[in-house]
C-alpha cells in the first residue's frame, strides 16, 4: 500500500464518498417508505424489471455484438465502436418508456412533455461523432505503430 494506491488521501476520499453514498441511500429509502405500499411495490417491480432487462436483453446483445465485432471489425475500430454501442445501447434501453411515450395521459400534458426522440437523436449524433473522432485517432495510432 502507499504510493501505488494513491496513499492515504485516496483512502480518505473513498471513505467520504462511501459515506455520502450511504447517506444518499438512507435518504432515498426514507423517502420511498414514506410514499406508501403501492409505490413501494411499483418501485420493486421497476427495479426487478431493470435487472431482467439488463440480464435478458442488454448483456446478451453486447456479448453477441462483441463476438461478431472481433471477427469483422478492424482492431483499431473495436474500442471506439464498443464504447459507442454500450452508451447507445444502455441509454436506449433506459429510454424505451419515454421514447414510446408509455404513461402519457391526455388529462395531464406535463407528463412526458419533451421531445424525447429528438433528445435521443442528439445524443446518438454526439455519440457517433465521438466514435468517429476516437476511431480516427485509433486508426492513426495503429497506422503509426505498423510503420
Amino acid at each position: 500500500m502507499g504510493e501505488a494506491d494513491g496513499g492515504s488521501g485516496v483512502k480518505v476520499l473513498r471513505g467520504l464518498l462511501f459515506m455520502l453514498g450511504l447517506a444518499g441511500l438512507a435518504w432515498g429509502g426514507k423517502q420511498l417508505l414514506g410514499l406508501g405500499f403501492d409505490n413501494l411495490t411499483i418501485t420493486g417491480v421497476w427495479l426487478a424489471a431493470g435487472v431482467l432487462a439488463h440480464d435478458a436483453v442488454l448483456a446478451p446483445l453486447v456479448l453477441v455484438m462483441a463476438l461478431i465485432a472481433v471477427r469483422v471489425v478492424p482492431v483499431w475500430l473495436r474500442g471506439p465502436l464498443a464504447a459507442g454501442l454500450v452508451v447507445l445501447g444502455s441509454v436506449t434501453l433506459l429510454a424505451v418508456p419515454v421514447l414510446g411515450r408509455f404513461g402519457a395521459r391526455a388529462d395531464n400534458p406535463t407528463l412526458l412533455d419533451r421531445d424525447y426522440v429528438g433528445g435521443w437523436l442528439v445524443l446518438a449524433a454526439i455519440t457517433l461523432a465521438g466514435v468517429a473522432v476516437a476511431s480516427l485517432i485509433s486508426w492513426h495510432r495503429h497506422r503509426s505503430v505498423l510503420r
